[in-house]
């Protein structure tokens, strides 16, 4: 692939995703990549692979672009594309060493926390969960020389909880510790956690990076090419944790929309919150781009151009008005996942079961890109109806 702005003067992180990096198809000159599906790369004579391509476990070159489009938003050194955003999250802790130390939130994503509290155990890690939004209590769980990993996500699912990613870092750091972010909420359109310190940001995928809701797929940027990334290739590689070619392709497709449809989505959410907040059937709404959400100005500076797209609210009259109000959408889909240009809602503890943080009487939703007006409607009939 040839890049025809190698050697202008920097280009908009826009402008990269909207062209996913400019790179032109060399042989037949298409502004859209093609599909590699072969799984296997010949040798030459003398038995070497002096293409750089072998086997698709370890390497495969429909990963290449989006690789790349990734390294230029997040401002990182390397990229690796992984199945699933869960695959890309225990990856970090499987190239971590038996023994070591790992300090992660007590509100994030629920899969990833339950594979810490009990997989991560057979592994022989250690794991302590904090609020880290409480500097404090995130200061006191670090072990110096022990805690090998600080893991947080922000916003984190389904709270919207915020944690100062600079302040962390330095934590992290000053104990000897890599920080990694689960910035799927934020994307690189609103947060760039390695340019705060971080080193390393992970993305579910299957969310905002692709943004149609048909593929799954999770992704993890260094800030360095260091002995632990090799090691995180290497777990990619040994554990067959790849994406498929047509869907590092999707993938790919999706991001170049991804700054049009985050911002959109961005504007209706901040609408929606302020008007909910008023709502008579709704006694809060968790949302970072409300002034009197903790966090909010701690988000107002990590954050750029939006507060993100997810929210969660509390319906006043408790659980089963909750469940009922979601029964009732319409525009509002009742489904899983986030990110997507559709919008969804969820009563998150049904979901989450036993332990959750999530209030009984909360809906979370991900908000599209359609009218906030049509959203609002919808979900104002459903509350209101009996």
């Amino acid at each position: 692939m040839s890049d025809p702005h190698k050697n202008d003067r920097p280009l908009a992180p826009e402008t990269l995703a909207a062209q996913a990096l400019g790179w032109i198809d060399e042989k037949t000159k298409a502004i859209v990549p093609p599909l590699h599906a072969s799984s296997t790369h010949v040798r030459d004579e003398d038995n070497q692979y002096r293409s750089g391509r072998g086997y698709i476990r370890a390497d495969n070159p429909s990963f290449d672009q989006a690789e790349a489009l990734l390294t230029e938003l997040e401002g990182g050194a390397r990229s690796l594309l992984f199945g699933s955003g869960m695959a890309a999250a225990t990856a970090v802790f499987l190239a971590l060493r038996p023994g070591d130390h790992i300090v992660a939130p007590r509100v994030m994503y629920w899969s990833l926390r339950n594979w810490l509290a009990n997989a991560a155990r057979e592994w022989g890690l250690e794991t302590d969960f904090v609020a880290t939004d409480d500097s404090a209590a995130l200061r006191s769980a670090i072990r110096p020389g022990r805690t090998k990993l600080v893991w947080i996500e922000t916003p984190a699912n389904p709270l919207w909880t915020i944690t100062d990613i600079a302040a962390t870092a330095e934590l992290a750091h000053s104990a000897g510790a890599r920080l990694a972010v689960d910035s799927t909420a934020a994307t690189p359109v609103l947060t760039r956690p390695l340019a705060l310190g971080a080193d390393l940001v992970m993305h579910s995928a299957t969310k905002y990076l692709n943004g149609h809701s048909d593929l799954a797929a999770g992704t993890l940027t260094a800030a360095r090419d260091d002995e632990y990334w090799q090691r995180l290739r290497s777990v990619r590689a040994q554990h067959g944790a790849l994406l498929g070619s047509f869907e590092a392709w999707l993938l790919l497709r999706g991001m170049r929309t991804l700054f049009v449809r985050v911002r959109q989505a961005c504007a209706s959410a901040q609408v929606l919150a302020e008007r909910f907040s008023a709502h008579p059937r709704i006694s809060g709404v968790l949302y970072p781009g409300l002034p009197g959400f903790p966090g909010h100005e701690v988000a107002a500076r990590q954050m750029t151009g939006g507060f993100g797209a997810m929210m969660s609210v509390r319906v006043k009259a408790g659980e089963a008005a909750a469940i009922a109000a979601a029964a009732r959408v319409q525009v509002w889909k009742r489904a899983t996942s986030l990110g997507g240009v559709e919008s969804l809602i969820e009563h998150r503890a049904s979901v989450e079961g036993a332990g959750t943080p999530a209030p009984p009487d909360l809906l979370r939703l991900s908000v599209g890109i359609e009218s906030a007006d049509d959203l609002y409607a919808d979900l104002d009939q459903a509350l209101r109806s009996r």
